[in-house]
């Protein structure tokens, strides 16, 4: 197999939850102007909403691709769901990537939402959000999506249907997505090893996209660059997060660090420079580019970096270097 060339990197931005707001449209257009692919919006309980930042995104820039990260299936019927990104793809053709996915489950029982059976949930929303995108006229009864005869008009329908992708991370989870979805979003951190576990699961039988987030930080001096990072990592011991460990050689290690410390921040401040320069797309740009190329090989078709930091704009540019040849 070749080694990646920087022609094969596919690079995105994070648009962080918590950006003012009057940085929000200035960060997407610096990232347009700066050559990234995409810019990715997530969607937080307490934060801003995904469907009012792609809309913002795409409509004060022109070619860049903006990502939906994630809709969770239990915040909208799917009726309505569809009728949004339907207005998006059409109003943006070409420009836009949903993903929906089951939510952090402490946000959506915080808000009554979250199912008995959240795969089965997770199937019937991607199955019927698909079916409405391309103009089917949809009547299912399932155990949670229930749809009699709805149909978008001729008029409201995209030229092409958007990409679904599912955010999800269990095991169960990444087979379903495998089965109905064009690709998978990992959070993040995503290193070669938790990518090639995760393909392991999904074993789609059909062309699938794998988009994985990480921490990111580059600079000239390695040391400044690991520093920046580390404070992006401090959730990474907890048991939500065992899935993007568990790969990983030093698991043992980190899982008995956490345990030892009375806190996330005692934990992240203990972590060695060289776990973070695994967990996360950090270092010289020379090494952030090594570190893209190696996502690249173990099956990532899309990077998208979370800048870190107090000033996220400004960390636009250093993080645009792994975008040089």
């Amino acid at each position: 197999m070749r080694s990646p060339t920087a022609a094969d990197r596919t690079v995105g931005v994070l648009l962080p939850r918590d950006l003012p707001a009057d940085r929000v449209l200035p960060y997407a257009r610096r990232a347009e102007e700066l050559g990234f692919d995409a810019v990715w919006v997530v969607e937080d309980l307490g934060f801003r909403g995904g469907i009012a930042q792609a809309a913002a995104v795409l409509a004060s820039t022109d070619r860049i691709r903006v990502g939906i990260g994630l809709l969770p299936a239990g915040a909208r019927n799917v009726a309505f769901a569809a009728l949004e990104i339907a207005s998006l793809a059409q109003l943006f053709p070409g420009r836009i990537d949903v993903t929906v996915g089951h939510g952090m489950p402490h946000w959506m029982r915080s808000v009554g939402q979250w199912p008995r059976s959240p795969l089965t949930f997770l199937r019937e929303y991607v199955d019927a959000l698909r079916a409405l995108l391309r103009g089917e006229e949809v009547r299912v009864h399932g155990e949670y999506v229930h749809l009699d005869g709805v149909q978008l008009d001729r008029s409201a329908l995209p030229d092409a249907v958007p990409d679904i992708l599912a955010g999800v991370r269990g095991p169960k989870s990444l087979a379903l997505s495998g089965e109905v979805a064009d690709g998978t979003v990992l959070a993040e951190p995503v290193t070669p090893e938790y990518a090639r576990a995760a393909l392991g699961h999904i074993s789609a039988q059909r062309p699938h996209r794998l988009v994985a987030y990480n921490i990111a930080s580059v600079d000239a001096d390695p040391a400044i660059a690991l520093a920046a990072a580390r404070p992006g990592l401090e959730w990474i011991g907890e048991p939500d997060w065992h899935a993007h460990i568990a790969p990983l050689p030093f698991a043992h290690e980190l899982v008995a660090l956490r345990a030892g410390c009375a806190s996330r921040e005692e934990f992240v401040a203990r972590i060695p420079d060289g776990w973070v320069a695994r967990l996360a797309v950090a270092g010289t740009p020379a090494e952030a580019r090594a570190g893209l190329d190696g996502l690249r090989a173990a099956g990532v078709t899309e990077t998208v970096l979370a800048p870190v930091g107090p000033d996220p704009l400004g960390a636009l540019d250093s993080l645009a270097a792994v975008l040089d040849v």
